[in-house]
């Protein structure tokens, strides 16, 4: 991977994210763009209930969850997953500029 300096200054592209989740009362995006970082990238709620999170992100794979109400979720909108060392799974996002 390259290092974070080098990604920094990479060209970007804005990736959103979203999940249904009605009965939330908050969300966040976390994952490997933000060094999992549980309280970085709080999402918005919209008023059908989806929340929604816009992150600029350079080329590469990264693994991301939820964190809904302190519970980890999978993305139900992204099929790509990969074990994680909790014994769940983390969804996989490319991104390709």
């Amino acid at each position: 991977m390259k290092s974070t300096t080098a990604r920094r200054r990479a060209p970007r592209r804005k990736i959103t994210f979203s999940l249904d989740a009605p009965e939330a009362s908050v969300v966040f995006l976390v994952g490997e763009f933000n060094d999992w970082n549980c309280k970085k990238h709080p999402m918005r709620r919209k008023g059908d209930g989806v929340w929604e999170k816009q992150v600029s992100l350079p080329e590469g794979r990264f693994e991301y969850k939820f964190l809904v109400d302190e519970q980890w979720r999978e993305d139900p909108l992204n099929e790509r997953m990969c074990p994680n060392c909790f014994g769940t799974r983390n969804n996989i996002v490319n991104v390709r500029i």
